[in-house]
């Protein structure tokens, strides 16, 4: 059920860019960034906060510099990286860069969103929306369902 809901947003959101009639290719008005493998975790018991992941495609260079979500009082994308043998995880103000036709992995223990102030529980099951912010490109809203990512494929799955 989730990979059908995934494809269809996917070719949602590949329809979009290609219904941009008379507007050049390289136009960042008309770049969509494309998104799959959407997942968050369920907030752990007494927790406000939970983690996102996704793959993002930009069609040009670009950045994801913000995310929201109405299940949440702010999201901020961040990074995880090992710092004097400990794991570090601090935001990327900044945002996050989106090479043109590269497909940049947001993962556990990687590049990711993080969801704070949850305002109720999220359990295996639920969805959670979020509206992905780039520099250039057109906003893109996706439902993410909440469940626990495979950590036992090293991070990549098979297409």
């Amino acid at each position: 059920m989730f990979r059908i809901l995934l494809s269809t947003c996917l070719v949602a959101c590949a329809g979009l860019g290609a219904c941009s009639p008379g507007t050049p290719s390289g136009s960042d008005t008309a770049a969509v960034v494309a998104v799959s493998d959407a997942l968050c975790r369920p907030t752990p018991v007494g927790r406000q906060t939970t983690g996102c992941y996704l793959t993002l495609t930009a069609p040009a260079d670009d950045r994801l510099v913000a995310v929201s979500s109405p299940v949440a009082g702010r999201g901020q994308v961040h990074e995880s990286r090992m710092e004097s043998n400990m794991m570090m995880m601090r935001e990327l103000k900044d945002g996050l860069p989106l090479p043109a036709g590269q497909a940049v992995e947001l993962k556990p223990g990687g590049n990711h969103i993080m969801l704070l102030a949850v305002t109720e529980p999220l359990a295996a099951g639920d969805t959670v929306p979020l509206t992905l912010t780039f520099a250039t490109a057109a906003p893109v809203e996706i439902t993410a369902p909440v469940g626990q990512p495979d950590l036992t494929d090293s991070g990549h799955a098979s297409h």
